[in-house]
């Protein structure tokens, strides 16, 4: 149900087409359009996890300010370190495997960046959060029964956390355990009330 206080607020769009992002937005009961965003997601050289979700965050909202020209666009991007090493989307079994067996028994770092842009006074308020993933020391037969049981190919780190993916983890620290899956709702609630709309 929609709340009294949001009848007049600006429609809702997601800037992106992650099916995970639509399903975490879903939560909070608001009524949103989706739109994917085909920003340009190559990092700068030298540019930190965090300032590269900070912009790509922004600039997925911005690249389609065009098309909703009264509306309130959020933007979201995540990367995920282990080391120094950005880790990407596998894409394939052995490369998600390759990817577990790096992260066995280690920590990961998952930073995600937020955006919100009022596209009808170009308004927009920034955040990046980060959630810290810790493995347990996983063995190749592990590694293999979990890629072949849930087939992360399309998530960084090889794992769905929502599923059996927590079965990899020895702890998690984070204030949103949203953060990790790719949409901080918690931070995302603060962001709207700046624009008036309320999810209570």
């Amino acid at each position: 149900m929609t709340s009294k206080a949001n009848k007049n607020r600006l429609p809702i769009v997601l800037a992106s087409g992650s099916a995970y992002r639509a399903a975490l937005l879903r939560k909070l009961h608001l009524d949103f359009e989706i739109c994917s965003s085909n920003f340009d997601e190559t990092a700068f050289q030298g540019e930190s996890p965090q300032a590269l979700v900070r912009r790509l965050s922004f600039g997925k909202a911005h690249a389609i300010s065009a098309l909703y020209p009264n509306h309130l666009l959020i933007g979201s991007d995540q990367v995920a370190v282990c080391g120094e090493r950005v880790l990407n989307k596998p894409g394939g079994r052995i490369e998600a495997i390759q990817q577990l067996e790096a992260q066995s028994g280690r920590s990961v770092r998952f930073y995600t960046g937020l955006c919100v842009l009022n596209t009808a006074t170009g308004q927009s308020f920034e955040e990046v959060d980060m959630c810290t993933v810790h493995f347990r020391t996983l063995s190749d037969t592990q590694i293999a029964c979990y890629v072949d049981l849930e087939q992360p190919f399309d998530c960084a780190g090889s794992f769905k956390s929502e599923g059996l993916g927590i079965a990899l983890f020895s702890g998690i620290d984070c204030q949103d355990p949203n953060t990790l899956i790719g949409l901080p709702l918690i931070r995302l609630i603060d962001l709207l009330a700046k624009f008036g709309v309320g999810v209570l």
